[in-house]
């Protein structure tokens, strides 16, 4: 190979790198990877908040930055640090959100494959970037209901044993904290779980056992631990 044609593959491989994360991601393969964040978020035509807030547009958006939806303390104060989600601040959350953002509420534990974390965020990009978000109607109505009852913070306590084990403090690596967790968050995590909407194993199994009266009292107890 002549030395102009070697010079030409280091530049392309060069911009290739330089390019951000989605630049060497399959957003096909993406889609896939992304079908465990569709229990708690929407992307695309007419996606709305969820559990979490829509995904549309996210890169170049502001952190904190979704019309209508309750971010956590914790995310705000992050904005004021890295202000817009960058296809490097993406691959950087993505790896270890924990890391990233002390104090999430986010189950999403992480991806280790710099592979896995090109591929979607290419279909973030791809399937959000020029999509419209939809009217945010508000909760379902399975959520409004069980807003509706007033919750009972000394019941919430008393069955909040199985959750203060795993929940309470820092959790663990891929445990997130439900201390002061808005009720509206909370009680949609759990309708998640209890229709089976959000898979695991433990969680829809403990879920399956609460009525609506047992998880507004639970939502009013650990929404009343807010520092």
């Amino acid at each position: 190979m002549g030395i102009t044609l070697r010079i030409a593959a280091i530049a392309i491989t060069a911009c290739g790198v330089a390019g951000g994360a989605s630049a060497a991601g399959d957003p096909e393969r993406g889609e896939v990877l992304y079908r465990p964040c569709a229990a708690c978020h929407m992307i695309g035509d007419g996606a709305i908040n969820r559990v979490g807030p829509h995904l549309n547009g996210i890169v170049g958006r502001a952190l904190g930055g979704a019309e209508g939806y309750r971010y956590s303390q914790a995310l705000l104060d992050k904005s004021a640090e890295v202000g817009t989600w960058s296809e490097t601040a993406l691959d950087t959350f993505l790896a270890n959100p924990r890391s990233f953002l002390p104090g999430t509420s986010m189950v999403f534990r992480g991806m280790n494959a710099a592979q896995d974390r090109q591929d979607l965020i290419a279909y973030l990009v791809e399937e959000g970037g020029g999509a419209e978000a939809g009217e945010d109607t508000g909760p379902t109505p399975e959520v409004a209901a069980i807003l509706a009852i007033p919750g009972d913070v000394p019941y919430g306590q008393y069955l909040s044993s199985e959750c203060t084990a795993c929940h309470i403090g820092a959790g663990g690596e891929d445990i997130p904290s439900v201390r002061g967790l808005p009720p509206e968050v909370f009680i949609a995590g759990l309708a998640a779980y209890r229709s089976g909407e959000r898979q695991h194993q433990v969680m829809n199994t403990l879920a399956a056992r609460l009525g609506d009266e047992e998880i507004a009292a639970l939502a009013a107890y650990f929404a009343s631990l807010a520092d």
